[in-house]
């Protein structure tokens, strides 16, 4: 069973950075990709970033150039590294896989198609 620890998070100002990580177990051979997702309150859930096995990231117009989605394949650990945060960027925010076997697929930021879910980390931007 694949399990998901998430660590990170907290408050910061407007225009500083945090990191998150996320350590994935329970899923040694097969295929994967990563991904990190956030909901605001009153909002629906939306994705964040995602890494592939071959490395590639996709990330929401909202992130790019500010978060970076990276993934330690030998820990099967990801890495969000967000930088110029901005108010907006507060929500929660959860770590999750989309874990199967066969051909190679690349993922997308639908949170439907993610199966495997760490806990959410609390992050907080203020101006």
């Amino acid at each position: 069973q694949a399990q998901l620890v998430v660590s990170g998070g907290g408050s910061v100002q407007a225009g500083g950075s945090l990191r998150l990580s996320c350590g994935g177990s329970g899923y040694t051979g097969s295929r994967h990709c990563m991904g990190w997702f956030r909901q605001a309150p009153g909002k629906e859930r939306e994705g964040v970033a995602i890494i592939n096995e071959d490395g590639s990231t996709l990330y929401a117009d909202s992130v790019k150039g500010r978060f970076t989605i990276s993934e330690d394949t030998a820990s099967t650990t990801s890495f969000l590294l967000m930088s110029s945060l901005k108010p907006e960027d507060t929500a929660m925010y959860y770590c999750s896989a989309r874990i199967w076997f066969g051909a190679y697929v690349s993922c997308g930021l639908d949170s439907s198609d993610y199966f495997y879910w760490g806990q959410g980390t609390q992050v907080t931007v203020s101006s």
